[in-house]
């Protein structure tokens, strides 16, 4: 496979492992031979945080939710051992397979909180948000007739994400108008984590914003659409990755494995 030529010294290509789930266990026997064979003093360890735990549930000054001191202290152990280990409820993990994969039920529009209402940064050409005519500063002060004050940003777009083919009424205020209602029907919404275009006429400038299932994919057929745009006169790639979170570790490899010649 011919390798791709990358141009600048400032596109440097960065890894985040997906986040990895930990599974732990007891059995009555443990091996003598394994570290830590001698299990007594591991669970003196685990009485003690019982011990504790129970104290704060009863005693602490203000009622406690058991189940979010419980992910604070499991979050505690694992980023003690790096600062990319960390532990993801359910609910996160969902929230985590949605982002990787690239593509959800929505309403198609990127959103900021602003003042305690919603305010519309973008809507995403071609998805219900763009068609219904939602324009950027858009404020979305209410969601089903429910006021968004108070929310937070990750609870608004929750509660704009959904099955495909359901419907949302979003109250909208504008500059210089009265505001006014739209109902919306969300669809599959793909988020685009690769975009690029050609610098100066020699130079494939190709930025991906996260590591998700499409992003090898999308690099490549950048790259042939650049090949194409340029014509002999391409020099080379830039590859930002600049401010990426991460993602998908084996999206990460296949895209160093297109441009690198060999190493680890």
């Amino acid at each position: 496979m011919n390798r791709l030529r990358i141009a600048s010294a400032a596109a440097i290509m960065a890894f985040l492992a997906a986040p990895v789930a930990f599974t732990a266990w007891s059995q009555d026997k443990a091996d003598p031979k394994s570290p830590g064979g001698d299990k007594s003093e591991l669970y003196q360890q685990l009485n003690l945080f019982g011990d504790v735990l129970e104290r704060v549930r009863r005693d602490y000054v203000e009622p406690v939710d058991e189940k979010t001191l419980i992910e604070n202290a499991i979050n505690g152990m694992l980023s003690s051992l790096d600062p990319h280990s960390s532990y993801m409820n359910p609910k996160t993990y969902k929230d985590m397979q949605i982002q990787t994969k690239g593509e959800f039920g929505g309403l198609g529009i990127e959103v900021t909180m602003e003042s305690g209402v919603i305010k519309v940064v973008s809507p995403i050409d071609d998805t219900p948000a763009s068609k219904a005519g939602l324009q950027s500063g858009d404020l979305i002060f209410a969601l089903d007739g429910e006021p968004v004050q108070g929310l937070t940003l990750q609870e608004a777009v929750e509660k704009m994400r959904g099955k495909v083919g359901s419907s949302i009424k979003l109250s909208v205020r504008r500059a210089n108008k009265d505001p006014f209602d739209v109902s919306l029907t969300r669809e599959m919404i793909k988020v685009k984590s690769v975009r690029y275009r050609l610098e100066g006429g020699d130079v494939g400038y190709i930025r991906v914003t996260s590591f998700t299932e499409q992003s090898t994919s999308g690099v490549l057929d950048a790259v042939e659409k650049l090949k194409k745009e340029a014509g002999n006169k391409l020099k080379g790639y830039v590859l930002d990755l600049r401010n990426n979170p991460g993602g998908l570790l084996d999206q990460a490899i296949a895209m160093s494995d297109a441009f690198l010649e060999k190493g680890e």
